[in-house]
C-alpha cells in the first residue's frame, strides 16, 4: 500500500506541472493573439499624427498603448476597448480588429477610414463585443449581414454605405442602439427589425429609403427614439404608433408621408420631441396633440394641414419651440398661446390666420423668436413682445397691422432682426428705436412711417441692412445712420430732400444703394466711388444735377447704375464703359449730349434707357439718331483700321510659315499610322513631351483591349462613341484645340488616336482621388484651396484660354485632388464615352463656347 501511496505521489507531481504548463503556455499564446492582432491592424492603416507610435513588436505590454484598454487580471491580460475616435486614421478597416477574443466595445469613429467593411466582421467578432462605432468615415459598400448576439451598440452613421438594409438585420437580437443614418441606403425598412425586441434608439435618417413606414415598428415597445427623417418614404403614418408608449422623440420629417395624423398619436404621453414637418400631410391637428404634456417642441410645418390651433393648446405647459408654418391653417391665433411659460419660439408664418395677435403674448412667454409674417393679421403690435428681455427675432411682414412701434419694442435691447415691412404702420419712429445696439436687419418699408429722421440721433452700430421704402419720410436724409457695416441701404419712394450726403463714402461695406423716387437735389458727390463693394446704385427720380461723376468709373464691381429721370447734364464719361462689371445702364431723361461709349454694357444698350436726352450714336446699335462729323471721322478711322489690319495679316502670315516650318522640323505634328485588321490607325500627339514621342498605336490598342486604360503610370486612355463615322468632322478639329488647353487645374488631353472603327483619347494620368470621396473629410482651409483652383480652372475655359470653352454639369464626380489639394478638372470632348478609372474621370462636357 506504501509503494503504492509512493507511486501515486510521483505521478501526480509531474501531472500537476503538465496542467499548470499548458496553463501558463495557454495564457502566453492568448497574449500573443492579442498582441499580433494589434499590430497586424496596424500595418493596414496610415497614422498621419502618429498616435499609434508605441504600438511596436519591441513594446510587448500592449496594455499601455495609446487606445488599448485590457481587463484586470493579471494572470491573463486581454483587450476589452480599442478607441481611436477622432485620430485622423486613413485606410481600409482589416479583420483582425474584430477577432480580439476579449473585446467588448470597438471605436474608430471620425476618422478618414475608406472602403468597405469587412464582409466577415460579424462573423469573425468575439461574442463579447458590446459596442461597435464605425461612424463619421468614408466607409462604402453595404452593410455587413451577420449578428453578434452580444452586441448591444451598432454605429455606422455618417457613410457612404450603399445597398439595401440586410433582411437579416432583426437577428441583432441585442441591440439597443442601431444607427445606419447619413449614407446612400435604399429600398424598404425589413419587417425583420421588429425582432429588436429591447431596441430604445432607432435612426435611418438621410438616405434614400422608400415605402411605407412598417406597422411591425409599432411592436417595439422599447422604443424612445425613432429618427427616419431625410427618406423618401410613402403612405401613412402607422396608426398603431400609439402603442409605443415609451417613445420621446419621433422624427419622420423631409419624405413624402400623406394622409392625416392619426388620432392614437395621444398615446404617446412620453413624447417630448415630435417632427413630422416638410410632408403631405392633410387635415386637422388632432385634438389628441394638445393632451401630450410633456412635449418640448412641436414642428409640423411645410404640410397641408388646416384647419384651427384650439385653444387647447394652453395644455403644453413644458413647449418650448411651436412651429406651424407654410400650411393652410384659419381662425384667430389662440390666446392660451400667452399662457405657456416656456415658450421661446412661435413662428406660424404663411398660413391663413386672422384678427388680431394676442395681446398678452410674450408678457407670461420666454420669447426669443416670434414670427407671425404673411397671414391677414390686424390691429396693432402688442406691446409686451419683449417683456422677457430676449426676444431677438420679431417677423411680422405683409399683414394688415395697424398703429405705432410700441415704446416697449423701441427700447427692447436684445433685437437684432426686424421685418415689420407691407403692413399699414403709421407714426414717427422714436428716439430709443434708432438706437437698438445690437439690431444688424431693419426693414419697415411699405407703411406709412413719416416724419423728418436726419436730424435725429442714429446709434446701430451693428446695422447692416436698412429699407425705409415706400413711407412718407421727409426732410435730409440721416449722414451715417450710426453704422460703417451698412450693406444695404434702400430708402427710395419717400420724400426726401436736399443733397445726398458725402458721408456716404464711409460706408465701405454697401453693396446696394437705392435713393430714388424722392426729391434730392444737388450732384452726385464724388466721395460715393470710395464704395468700392457697391454693385447697385440707384439715383433714379430725383432733381439731382451737375454731371455724372468720372469717379463711378473706378467702382471695381459696379453691375447696375441707374440715374434716370434727373436733371443731369454734361456728357457720359468715356470710362464708365470700360467698367468690366457694369451689365445695365440707365440714363434716360437727363439733359446728357454727346455720344455714348461704345464699349461695354453700352454696346448693347436698350434704346429706352438713353431716350430723353441729346444723345447721339457713335458705333453702337442704340437707335440713337448719328453723331455729326460722325461719317468723316468714321471714313478717317476706316482708313486708320484697313492699314493696320493689313499689317498684322503680313506679320500673321511670316509667323505661321516660321511656326509650321520649325514643327515640320521637329516632327511634332507628324501622323503614326499604322495599319492591322481594323483597318488605318492614325494616332497624333498635341504633346512635345518624350513619353508622347515613345508611346505607340500598338501601346495604346493593347491597353485598350486589355481593359487597363493607363499607360506607365503617366498616360491614360478613352474610349470616343464606338461609331467614329457618326461623329462629325468638326469633332476631331475641336479635340485639336482642347489639345491645345493648358492649365495647372486642368487635365491635359495629349493625343488622339483613330480609325474607321474606333477612336481614343489620349490624357495625362492624374494620381489622385475624386473630390466626392474626400470631401467629407476636408478641413475648412483644405475646402478654400480646392475651391480656389476650381475657380480659377473654370475662370481660365471660360474667359482666357485661346478657345473659350463652357463646362456643364460640374460636380465632385468630375474633379480629382492630387495629394498636394489641387484639384484638376476633366475635360470630356463632344462624343466621347462617360468612364472611369482610378485617379481619373471623364464625365463633364466641355463644348466651345463664347467669351463671358
Amino acid at each position: 500500500m506504501a509503494r503504492k501511496r509512493q507511486s501515486s505521489s510521483q505521478t501526480t507531481l509531474p501531472t500537476l506541472c503538465i496542467i499548470f504548463s499548458l496553463f501558463f503556455n495557454a495564457s502566453a499564446l492568448h497574449v500573443d493573439d492579442d498582441f499580433q492582432l494589434l499590430l497586424s491592424f496596424k500595418a493596414s492603416i496610415n497614422d498621419p499624427l502618429h498616435f499609434l507610435s508605441d504600438w511596436t513588436p519591441a513594446n510587448t505590454n500592449f496594455c499601455n498603448w495609446h487606445g488599448i484598454t485590457c481587463n484586470n487580471n493579471n494572470d491573463s491580460s486581454r483587450v476589452i476597448s480599442v478607441e481611436l475616435s477622432g485620430k485622423n486614421i486613413s485606410g481600409k478597416i482589416s479583420s483582425p480588429i474584430f477577432r480580439l477574443p476579449g473585446i467588448e466595445s470597438i471605436d474608430l469613429s471620425s476618422n478618414q477610414l475608406t472602403g468597405g467593411i469587412p464582409t466577415d466582421m460579424f462573423s469573425a467578432a468575439s461574442n463579447s463585443l458590446r459596442y461597435l462605432n464605425l461612424s463619421n468615415n468614408n466607409l462604402t459598400g453595404p452593410v455587413p449581414t451577420g449578428s453578434v448576439f452580444s452586441l448591444e451598440t451598432l454605429d455606422l452613421s455618417n457613410n457612404m454605405l450603399s445597398g439595401k438594409i440586410p433582411r437579416d438585420i432583426g437577428e441583432f437580437s441585442g441591440l439597443k442602439f442601431l444607427d445606419l443614418g447619413g449614407n446612400v441606403l435604399s429600398g424598404e425598412i425589413p419587417n425583420s427589425v421588429s425582432n429588436i425586441s429591447g431596441l430604445v434608439y432607432f435612426t435611418l435618417a438621410s438616405n434614400q429609403l422608400v415605402g411605407k413606414i412598417p406597422r411591425e415598428l409599432c411592436l417595439m415597445k422599447s422604443l424612445k427614439w425613432i429618427y427616419l427623417g431625410y427618406n423618401n418614404f410613402s403612405g401613412e403614418i402607422p396608426t398603431d404608433i400609439g402603442e409605443l408608449t415609451s417613445l420621446q422623440h419621433l422624427d419622420l420629417v423631409y419624405n413624402k408621408l400623406t394622409g392625416q395624423i392619426p388620432p392614437s398619436i395621444g398615446g404617446l404621453t412620453e413624447l417630448r420631441y415630435f417632427f413630422l414637418y416638410q410632408n403631405r400631410l392633410t387635415g386637422p391637428v388632432p385634438q389628441a396633440v394638445f393632451g401630450l404634456k410633456k412635449l418640448v417642441s412641436l414642428d409640423f410645418s411645410d404640410n397641408y394641414l388646416s384647419g384651427e390651433i384650439p385653444e387647447a393648446v394652453s395644455q403644453l405647459r413644458q413647449l418650448e419651440i411651436l412651429h406651424l408654418f407654410s400650411n393652410n391653417f384659419t381662425g384667430k391665433i389662440p390666446t392660451g398661446l400667452a399662457s405657456l411659460p416656456r415658450l421661446q419660439v412661435l413662428q406660424l408664418w404663411s398660413n391663413n390666420f386672422s384678427g388680431e395677435i394676442p395681446r398678452d403674448l410674450g408678457r407670461r412667454n420666454n420669447l426669443t423668436i416670434l414670427d407671425l409674417s404673411t397671414n391677414r393679421l390686424v390691429g396693432e403690435i402688442p406691446g409686451g413682445l419683449c417683456d422677457s428681455g430676449r426676444l431677438f427675432k420679431l417677423i411680422l411682414f405683409s399683414n394688415s397691422l395697424q398703429g405705432g412701434v410700441p415704446m416697449s419694442l423701441s427700447q427692447c435691447k436684445s433685437l437684432r432682426r426686424v421685418r415689420l415691412q407691407n403692413n399699414g404702420l403709421s407714426g414717427e419712429l422714436s428716439a430709443d428705436f434708432t438706437e437698438l445696439p445690437l439690431v444688424y436687419f431693419l426693414d419697415i418699408s411699405g407703411n406709412n412711417f413719416s416724419g423728418e429722421i436726419g436730424d435725429r440721433r442714429w446709434n446701430m452700430p451693428s446695422l447692416q441692412m436698412l429699407n425705409l421704402a415706400r413711407n412718407r419720410f421727409s426732410g435730409p436724409l440721416s449722414e451715417d445712420f450710426g453704422s460703417e457695416k451698412l450693406e444695404n441701404l434702400v430708402a427710395s419712394e419717400n420724400r426726401f430732400s436736399g443733397d445726398i450726403p458725402r458721408s456716404f463714402g464711409k460706408f465701405l461695406r454697401l453693396m446696394q444703394l437705392d435713393l430714388s423716387s424722392n426729391e434730392l437735389s444737388g450732384e452726385i458727390p464724388e466721395e460715393l466711388s470710395s464704395c468700392e463693394r457697391l454693385v447697385s446704385l440707384d439715383l433714379s427720380h430725383n432733381q439731382l444735377t451737375g454731371e455724372i461723376p468720372v469717379s463711378l468709373a473706378r467702382m471695381p464691381v459696379l453691375g447696375e447704375l441707374d440715374l434716370s429721370d434727373n436733371e443731369l447734364s454734361g456728357e457720359i464719361p468715356r470710362n464708365l464703359g470700360r467698367v468690366e462689371s457694369l451689365v445695365q445702364v440707365n440714363v434716360s431723361h437727363n439733359h446728357l449730349h454727346g455720344s455714348l461709349p461704345s464699349t461695354g454694357a453700352f454696346l448693347a444698350i436698350n434704346a429706352s434707357a438713353v431716350a430723353g436726352n441729346s444723345l447721339c450714336d457713335g458705333d453702337t446699335p442704340s437707335g440713337l439718331p448719328p453723331c455729326k462729323k460722325g461719317l468723316i471721322r468714321n471714313a478717317v478711322r476706316l482708313t486708320w483700321w484697313l492699314v493696320l489690319i493689313t499689317c498684322l495679316l503680313v506679320a500673321l502670315v511670316v509667323v505661321v510659315v516660321l511656326v509650321v516650318f520649325v514643327r515640320r522640323r521637329k516632327g511634332v505634328l507628324e501622323l503614326k499610322r499604322v495599319e492591322n485588321e481594323d483597318g488605318i490607325w492614325e494616332l497624333q500627339f498635341f504633346d512635345q513631351s518624350k513619353l508622347a514621342k515613345s508611346v505607340t498605336i500598338t501601346d495604346i490598342l493593347l491597353s485598350a483591349r486589355e481593359g487597363n486604360p493607363i499607360i506607365d503610370s503617366k498616360l491614360v486612355v478613352k474610349k470616343m462613341s464606338d461609331n467614329v463615322n457618326s461623329i462629325s468632322p468638326s469633332v476631331w478639329s475641336d479635340v485639336e484645340e482642347f489639345g491645345k488647353i493648358r492649365h495647372r487645374n486642368v487635365i491635359k488631353l495629349i493625343g488622339m488616336c483613330r480609325s474607321q472603327k474606333g477612336g481614343y483619347l489620349v490624357y495625362e494620368y492624374c494620381e489622385g482621388k475624386l473630390l466626392s470621396e474626400v470631401l467629407r473629410s476636408l478641413s475648412w482651409e483644405r475646402r478654400r484651396k480646392i475651391a480656389i483652383g476650381i475657380a480659377k480652372a473654370l475662370r481660365f475655359l471660360h474667359c482666357c484660354c485661346s478657345l473659350s470653352v463652357v463646362v456643364g454639369r460640374l460636380s465632385p464626380e468630375e474633379i480629382v485632388v492630387d495629394e498636394k489639394d489641387e484639384p484638376r478638372l476633366s475635360l470630356r470632348a463632344p462624343g466621347m464615352m462617360c468612364s472611369e478609372s482610378k485617379g481619373f474621370t471623364s464625365s463633364a462636357y466641355v463644348a466651345p463656347g463664347k467669351p463671358h
